[in-house]
């Protein structure tokens, strides 16, 4: 019998439909189609328009929704839905509210009851404004720029080059005339290209070599974060979902590049709040799984293997808040470690791989100074040899070695007001001159190299560089131009981003970049979006090419990033300044750094915009109740509204972190911190809000549900607000589709022209 993903192989699909209605049969119908000892859940959309039916089919364990069908009709109390190209039908009695009849497929007869169904869609869809009104919103921004919105945010045309193990091949995603971004593979020698998977309805979230015949990719469904693992031939062949799991996620957590035909993964399959890791075949999918985690209240949250996968430590929950370290002895049973509190770092980076002693690792950690740095450890002894690096002001962001020579250790790395790279090998050293020679004032980074180190891909950046590709050879020392992904963007017409610093009200000293449009260079006072970044903990803005920052720029406007205490990379007391702070000391943080600005006199104080997402949707709400007189007007991005609704929907898998959660946050269950939620959750403070406010939400979301931007959109409307509100039901928590994106800058783009520009606008309410 043919295997379950070539029985559903439907996702190539157009529509035609002749019928005749009846009323009774139009609406969606769920079953499960039952295929090898599996269940496949089908829904069937029947509608009617001027008397004929037309259906789509969704395959929800396929991440395939809204496919059309070719013939639908309903005649003598029966209903025959038919897919000619993959040669499916669907033939069926109508009793009251079940279908009873026969899938056919490809020559086989399927048994198949289908239950009338509702179909719903997360939220409140009567809140959403509609698509001419957002696009009539857009339209305010209507003056002849150079650049457009699409040449800042249409995806690369080509992006994600990747070599193959071996060199032989050159891999990468390109972008068809209907935005989808296929994997193709290049023979290098012969120049002959093959598309080796092909992006349908979800997207692919990303992709990698396995090993040098065979690609993985991950998929989700519409921006869930269930992410699915699947696997190619080079040739295209033998395309196979690895993890045909429903409602789990998968995380890869090593490679395992001397197995070629072996990965290990983490799945939340047995317990959706808790990961367990598994050895998959990535030919034909068999699991084998390592180890259980099967303590709920106390679980595993991460597992450290070595290059043979063989699992060496793991972090367990110690009463919700601490940690206790196990690593594994010579016979393989396991002996704690120590006992960290959870604000503690201390991570294996790699194991030291230069010595017959299998003990040695390098381990980044906190626990001898307040910023991160490198050690040598001896992990059997529990024991500090040697601390390899540090700096003074910033934590050590990573480290790399080289597999090829014999783990070699090559260089450090930190972020301070740029990325620094630190070599240390003498290798290294050597190619680090010659790609900062040959990039003057570029940052880099070298996103592959074939298993021998004979190619590397350079990319290149700067803050107004968007990207560019180089392959390097290193026998003979040049670099050749590979693709530059945004050529449209001329690198003279961009906004420089400026590090800045200055000092809060409190008398920390704070980060951050101001990215400046020319008439601002010019002596001009420019309307300013200061931009607060998600997280919020450990999550910072970085230095560098920042598309959004260049869009506002293009327009006349500037745009600021605060790194505002509980930023990571500044080191543990900065990040621990703003547990317990979020929408307090942190959004003073922000205006403080609204008030540099505006004293260095590059802003039009009376053109403050705030904008964000996640957490700084959650800036933009607050900052809108706590300083309303400082802000013209907001957007909202995939935000919270409401801390105590939050803290009860978040993902299965947050849930053994949600003490940490609420010890980076807050506790209701203590009397004077559910005094404060309350007082920061913008929903409860809605009398404070008087300027525009712009809603944006991706349906799917599952970290910020959907719900938090409903409360505050109905809230606001009952008090006569015209808040336009834009929900995309085929996105999650940021929109990832490239139409979807460009639809939420254009509207963005006119709400900042009608508010900041039109200063008529100040009052929100409808007549």
């Amino acid at each position: 019998m043919k295997s379950i993903s070539k029985f559903i192989c439907f996702l190539l699909f157009f529509l035609s439909v002749t019928a005749l209605w009846s009323q009774e049969v139009t609406g969606s119908w769920k079953g499960n189609l039952s295929v090898e000892g599996s269940d496949i859940p089908l829904v069937f959309h029947v509608t009617e328009e001027n008397g004929q039916l037309s259906s789509t089919m969704d395959s929800p364990s396929q991440g395939a929704t809204g496919i059309p069908m070719d013939n639908t009709f309903f005649e003598s109390n029966t209903l025959t839905i038919e897919f000619k190209q993959a040669g499916i039908k669907y033939v069926a009695g109508l009793e009251g509210n079940q279908l009873k009849g026969t899938f056919y497929q490809s020559g086989m007869e399927f048994p198949l009851v289908m239950e009338k169904t509702v179909n719903t869609v997360p939220g409140n869809p009567e809140l959403v404004t509609s698509e001419a009104d957002l696009m009539a919103l857009a339209a305010i921004d209507s003056l002849d720029y150079r650049y457009t919105v699409e040449d800042y945010f249409a995806r690369p045309k080509a992006r994600s080059f990747r070599f193959s193990p071996d060199g032989t091949y050159l891999s990468y995603r390109e972008k068809d005339e209907n935005n989808k971004n296929h994997v193709y593979v290049k023979h290098l020698e012969t120049g002959v290209v093959t598309r080796v998977i092909e992006e349908k309805e979800e997207l692919i979230r990303g992709y990698g070599w396995a090993n040098n015949s065979r690609l993985v990719y991950v998929m989700d469904k519409g921006g869930n974060e269930n992410y699915h693992l699947f696997a190619a031939n080079i040739d295209g062949t033998h395309q196979k979902e690895l993890t045909p799991f429903e409602g789990v996620r998968v995380n890869i957590l090593e490679d395992l590049k001397d197995d070629k035909d072996h990965m290990i993964i983490s799945m939340n399959k047995n317990n959706p709040q808790i990961f367990e890791p598994y050895k998959i075949n990535i030919v034909t999918g068999d699991l084998k799984q390592l180890f259980k985690n099967e303590d709920a209240e106390n679980p595993i949250v991460g597992f450290t293997f070595d290059k043979e996968g063989n699992l060496r430590a793991y972090g367990k929950i110690k009463n919700g808040v601490d940690v206790d370290l196990f690593y594994a002895n010579d016979d393989g049973s396991f002996k704690l470690m120590k006992t960290l509190s959870w604000k503690d770092n201390f991570s294996i980076a790699e194991f030291n791989y230069t010595t017959d002693y299998p003990h040695d690792a390098y381990v980044i950690s906190n626990l001898e100074s307040d910023k991160a740095e490198v050690y040598l450890y001896d992990l059997k002894e529990d024991k500090q040899l040697k601390r390899l690096f540090g700096h003074e002001k910033y934590d050590v962001s990573g480290m790399g070695t080289s597999r090829n020579r014999n783990y070699e250790l090559d260089y450090f790395m930190y972020e301070g007001e740029k990325q620094v790279i630190v070599p240390v090998s003498t290798y290294y050293k050597q190619l680090h001159a010659k790609i900062e020679k040959e990039f003057p004032g570029m940052q880099y980074s070298i996103p592959d190299a074939t298993d021998d180190e004979s190619k590397y891909l350079i990319f290149v950046q700067s803050d107004r560089l968007y990207g560019v590709y180089y392959s390097y050879d290193a026998e003979t020392g040049q670099f050749e131009l590979l693709y530059n992904l945004m050529p449209q963007l001329k690198a003279e017409d961009m906004a420089e981003m400026r590090p800045i610093t200055f000092t809060s009200r409190d008398g920390l000293t704070l980060h951050g970049y101001i990215t400046l449009p020319k008439a601002a260079l010019a002596g001009e006072k420019v309307p300013l979006i200061v931009n607060p970044h998600g997280g919020p903990q450990g999550i910072r803005d970085s230095w560098g090419f920042n598309p959004e920052a260049q869009l506002f720029a293009s327009r006349g406007y500037a745009t600021l990033h605060v790194n505002f205490r509980i930023s990571g990379g500044y080191g543990r007391e900065f990040l621990e300044a703003g547990f317990k702070q979020i929408g307090r000391k942190a959004m003073d943080d922000v205006e403080d750094g609204v008030k540099y600005v505006i004293e260095q006199g590059w802003i039009d104080k009376d053109k403050v915009a705030i904008y964000g997402g996640s957490h700084g949707g959650y800036a933009v709400l607050r900052g809108l109740t706590k300083t309303p007189d400082l802000y013209a007007c907001g957007v909202d991005y995939v935000g919270v509204s409401n801390l105590f609704t939050f803290m009860k929907t978040i993902p299965p898998y947050w849930k053994p972190y949600l003490k940490i959660i609420k010890e980076i946050w807050y506790d209701e269950d203590i009397p004077e911190e559910k005094k404060i939620m309350k007082e920061v959750s913008p929903v409860y403070q809605i009398d404070k809000i008087t300027k525009p406010l712009f809603v944006v939400q991706g349906a799917n979301d599952p970290r910020v549900n959907i719900d938090e931007s409903d409360q505050i959109v109905s809230a606001l409307r009952e008090k006569g607000f015209d808040v336009p509100y834009m929900v995309r039901y085929d996105e999650g928590h940021g929109f990832a589709k490239e139409e979807n994106s460009i639809a939420l800058y254009r509207s963005m783009m006119g709400f900042f022209a009608k508010h900041l520009n039109k200063q008529e606008f100040k009052k929100p309410l409808k007549n």
